[in-house]
């Protein structure tokens, strides 16, 4: 039985200037839900429609693209597959790869924590795939790019430094991650496409969370959300599509639900009855891997950190795509925790993601 949601408080008058604010931060014909908790009170305020001038009203259920946002998802399912047994943190990524698969120079001392960190020396993106995405630049880069396109890619690539060694951001990490997390399971997934990994999410984490209006690419849980149309510039994108790495970017859901999973994550002991590995992960995700900038930032899996004076840290991680702009932020010490999302494109006059760890930070305060 997935764990029981407190009850949202539309009148907490704390929260009324932070979610305003917020709806403020992106132009006013795009949708925008956002949802904030401080130490057992929440709230949640949604503003406009699935579409610009048009479509149904949004909800609390309503679902954005969170583009690398999704990479949090992965994050805490490598730290369930690593309390069930089924791989080690530190396990080299070539164990975990089809038969035949090649690496590139140094390759073999890349480990899936190297992955989950942006330390394996892996580029930002596959070779390969700028020239898939031309086609599609604007709308969809990544949807011409298969899995097998991803794992052949890597013969292909030359590290930008040793792993381990240096923090360089990269989709193609993750999506290596999800692949190799898809091979580890047990019993193993059929093959490293993307109907894998969004099964193997919504079993591992998704359903017993209780997160019904999330997905990887297969339909919700309840057929009653609905999802709204991205913009660029004020021009409608097509869906986003990352079929080659999923575990990078495919992930979709609702204000409701990244509130559900932050507070999760602030208090994994009050999570609800939720399987034994998936709550070692809760707590296990969130273990500081690296310190960064003589110690004014750190990296747990996948989310930034940032330590405070007091103790406490600050955790955060944004997302975009061609369409849509997301972020989610919890500091546990404080018991804070903040989630926007918006149906327009990171950029220009879109400040949600500023404002979003501005108000984490005040709630903080």
């Amino acid at each position: 039985m997935p764990p029981a949601r407190p009850a949202y408080d539309p009148l907490w008058p704390a929260a009324t200037p932070h979610l305003t604010a917020l709806l403020a931060a992106v132009p006013a014909d795009a949708a925008v839900a956002v949802g904030v908790h401080r130490r057992g009170r929440r709230a949640l305020l949604v503003h406009g429609t699935t579409a610009h001038h048009g479509g149904a009203p949004a909800d609390e259920r309503t679902r954005f693209e969170i583009g690398s946002l999704t990479k949090t998802f992965t994050a805490l399912l490598l730290a369930e597959q690593a309390a069930r047994g089924e791989l080690r943190p530190h396990d080299p990524l070539a164990r975990h790869l089809p038969p035949g698969t090649r690496l590139p120079r140094g390759g073999a001392a890349i480990t899936l924590t190297h992955l989950a960190t942006h330390t394996s020396g892996l580029p930002r993106l596959p070779p390969g795939l700028l020239r898939t995405a031309l086609p599609h630049l604007f709308t969809s880069p990544y949807a011409a790019f298969t899995a097998a396109d991803t794992l052949d890619a890597l013969a292909r690539t030359r590290l930008r430094a040793r792993p381990g060694s240096r923090v360089h951001y990269s989709n193609f990490g993750v999506g290596l991650l999800g692949h190799a997390l898809c091979a580890a399971a047990d019993p193993p997934e059929p093959s490293p496409g993307p109907p894998e990994y969004a099964r193997l999410l919504r079993e591992r984490v998704l359903r017993p969370l209780g997160l019904t209006d999330t997905d990887a690419g297969t339909p919700p849980a309840d057929a009653r959300t609905a999802d709204v149309t991205g913009y660029w510039h004020h021009r409608p994108r097509p869906p986003f599509r990352i079929p080659g790495m999923p575990a990078a970017g495919a992930v979709r859901s609702s204000a409701r639900d990244l509130l559900a999973l932050t507070e999760a994550l602030l208090a994994p002991d009050d999570a609800g009855p939720v399987p034994g590995p998936l709550s070692a992960a809760l707590t296990d995700t969130l273990r500081p891997r690296l310190a960064l900038r003589h110690g004014t930032r750190q990296t747990a899996l996948i989310w930034n950190v940032r330590p405070l004076p007091d103790g406490s840290r600050v955790y955060h991680h944004s997302g975009g795509t061609r369409g849509c702009t997301a972020f989610a932020g919890f500091d546990p010490g404080r018991r804070v925790a903040v989630v926007a999302l918006a149906n327009c494109a990171p950029g220009h006059g879109n400040r949600l993601i500023q404002q979003a760890y501005a108000t984490l930070r005040a709630l903080g305060a």
